[in-house]
């Protein structure tokens, strides 16, 4: 457990520190020691009885050092704040009291410092001010110290207040299913070890031997040892201070304060996130400001999705447009401040990584964001982007930070049927399959001399969106089930499976009997025959849904054998030169240009072949076979 310190400038966080664990300064650079003032982050540890570690983070107090105080409090779980009873209740008092609740950290201790100088009326006065502040930041019955450190008035009290609620303390119970994760806020050699990295670690757990992502430098790296709290370990996780001496192919100077240490490859850093911003200042639209991230600092802009003006108190639906990517994962915190550095305007917590380009201003779309909002925990999370449609599992495991099993479980639990990458909700299930089996009914209506179409051509119509694996698992489901049919690689109906009538037979042979390797018009045929040509007409639509012939165009006939054997000589040519043109093909057969075009068009249609400028390429391969 890791406990920050919080309050103004000189109001005596690091001597207290010093005082509750009997370490020495936690001043560690030469400024800070010159100039007597804490600038970056230190941090000491407390022993404890059991052989366990209390750790604590002292944070600058200086407005000018605000950003490194943000670091410093991301993170943990527990912040003791410092107010000097002979200044009392001051800006950065109030600044960090409100960084504090924009991070979430849900509770505070109160230790009022310097008691030995004012007089108790000034105590008593100080410590009304205090809990009145904390009352109206949302903080009730905070337990509240009176010190003297150099005394040692309070101290024992304080110390073992603080132990208790270390020994106290609630285990995450998810942090086992949460990938570790941890940005480095200082690197180091160590001769004999080599490179060692600090940070305290936003989730997980990590282990000796683990092999870990570093960003930065975009590469793996090995742990060869562990200090948790300070004290060596074979595990370290969530709310610890951690160093990890770390191995891999890079040096000291190649990593950065603010690179993160991950337990699997992230995608590509996003340049816009969809948050719930608290606002404690007015906001207005597109206003350039200062993000917050950790140890990350970056500038960008707000983008309001709500219309009206945003008042102090209000939360909002924004959009955060970074002038710097950023490695974020959903319900992060970002502080906002103004672009002047002057003044905290709220705090973001980051609901979508991947913003839609359209729409998301549009009340439907605002509505699920705010329902997205309000979820409690990651099934709640799942049960809602599953209700949207098809979803990444890859996408959203990374966004939730769940480790493989994590991710197993919550699907488990939550029914959805598993594709690949792709997870989708029983409900969407037989929406999905009713799209298709509806597509296939609008087709066989508009298309009375086709049999059906290519499992791709009805995905591409169908569900164009969705995953291509998905989709191939609901056709095979519907033709388990028997509601759709495949007859020589085209899906149809189980109803168009047509026979045809003894009339039509006789009349079928007869045309039968009349094509070879040519195609026929129906005209032609009809005249020949000396036969009705809607009669022609009819029998030969239904001819085409049995499958013995196939038409190019409207009314113009081959029969299927001949189709299968272009096709053959399609995929030949899509094996030896990639593709097939008008100009090869009519050679290949020894047909007019008009005709070699007529076919590759109806190749086209039919999602055997796409067409890119004159060639045309090989879509779906197992259209057109015996």
């Amino acid at each position: 457990m890791i406990i920050a310190t919080a309050g103004h400038v000189d109001h005596g966080k690091s001597t207290l520190l010093q005082a509750l664990t009997g370490a020495g300064s936690t001043d560690r650079l030469p400024e800070e020691k010159r100039r007597g003032m804490t600038i970056d982050l230190g941090y000491v540890f407390l022993p404890l009885e059991d052989g366990q570690v209390l750790g604590f983070i002292d944070v600058p107090g200086h407005e000018k050092f605000l950003a490194n105080m943000l670091a410093g409090v991301d993170g943990v779980q527990h912040a003791l704040l410092v107010v000097a009873c002979d200044d009392g209740i001051m800006a950065q008092t109030r600044e960090h009291l409100a960084i504090l609740r924009l991070v979430g950290i849900p509770a505070i201790t109160v230790a009022l410092t310097k008691t030995d100088r004012v007089t108790p009326e000034r105590v008593a006065s100080v410590k009304s001010q205090i809990t009145d502040e904390l009352n109206a930041q949302g903080w009730n019955d905070c337990p509240i110290f009176i010190t003297a450190a150099p005394q040692g008035t309070g101290i024992a009290e304080l110390r073992e207040h603080l132990i208790n609620l270390y020994q106290h303390r609630i285990e995450d119970s998810e942090a086992s299913i949460h990938r570790f994760r941890l940005a480095v806020d200082r690197s180091f050699t160590i001769k004999g070890s080599g490179l060692v990295v600090t940070g305290t670690a936003f989730s997980g757990q990590v282990s000796v031997g683990d092999t870990l992502w570093l960003t930065g430098v975009n590469r793996p790296v090995r742990v060869r040892s562990i200090h948790a709290q300070n004290q060596p370990a074979e595990r370290a996780g969530a709310g610890e201070r951690i160093a990890l001496n770390i191995t891999g192919d890079m040096g000291k100077q190649d990593v950065n304060r603010g690179d993160w240490l991950l337990q699997q490859t992230p995608p590509e850093a996003g340049d816009r996130v969809l948050a719930l911003l608290h606002c404690d200042k007015p906001i207005r639209h597109w206003q350039s400001v200062h993000l917050h991230h950790s140890v990350n600092h970056i500038t960008g802009r707000i983008s309001l999705l709500q219309e009206g003006a945003v008042s102090a108190g209000s939360d909002v639906l924004v959009e955060l447009v970074l002038d710097d990517a950023l490695l974020l994962a959903e319900n992060d915190r970002i502080i906002v401040r103004d672009i002047s550095a002057r003044e905290t305007l709220g705090g973001a917590r980051v609901l979508l990584l991947q913003p839609p380009r359209r729409g998301k201003r549009q009340p439907e779309y605002l509505e699920k964001l705010s329902l997205l909002s309000q979820a409690q925990n990651d099934m709640q999370v799942l049960q809602l982007r599953l209700a949207e449609g098809s979803l990444s599992l890859k996408a959203f495991g990374w966004a939730r930070q769940l480790t493989d099993d994590g991710l197993q479980m919550l699907l488990t639990a939550s029914g959805c049927k598993v594709v690949g990458d792709t997870a989708l909700q029983q409900e969407k299930v037989q929406e999905f399959q009713q799209r298709l089996i509806d597509t296939l009914k609008d087709f066989h209506e508009q298309h009375l001399d086709q049999l059906g179409v290519g499992r791709a051509r009805l995905r591409r119509m169908a569900l164009p969106s969705e995953p291509e694996a998905l989709v191939f698992s609901l056709i095979d489901m519907l033709l388990t089930e028997k509601r759709l049919s495949n007859s020589r690689g085209w899906l149809h109906l189980p109803e168009f499976s047509l026979a045809f009538t003894p009339d039509e037979q006789a009349i079928w042979q007869r045309i039968e009997e009349k094509f070879g390797d040519d195609p026929y018009w129906v005209r032609d045929l009809a005249t020949e025959l000396g036969l009705d040509e809607q009669l022609v007409r009819g029998v030969l639509r239904k001819a085409a849904q049995l499958g013995h012939v196939t038409a190019v165009v409207r009314d113009r006939y081959y029969l299927s054998g001949r189709i299968r054997q272009f096709a053959d000589l399609i995929r030949t040519m899509h094996t030896t030169q990639g593709s097939t043109c008008a100009a090869d093909f009519r050679d290949r057969l020894g047909v007019g240009r008009k005709l070699a075009i007529q076919v590759l068009e109806f190749f086209d249609r039919s999602g055997f072949t796409r067409r890119r400028g004159n060639d045309h390429l090989l879509r779906d391969q197992g259209l057109f076979l015996d």
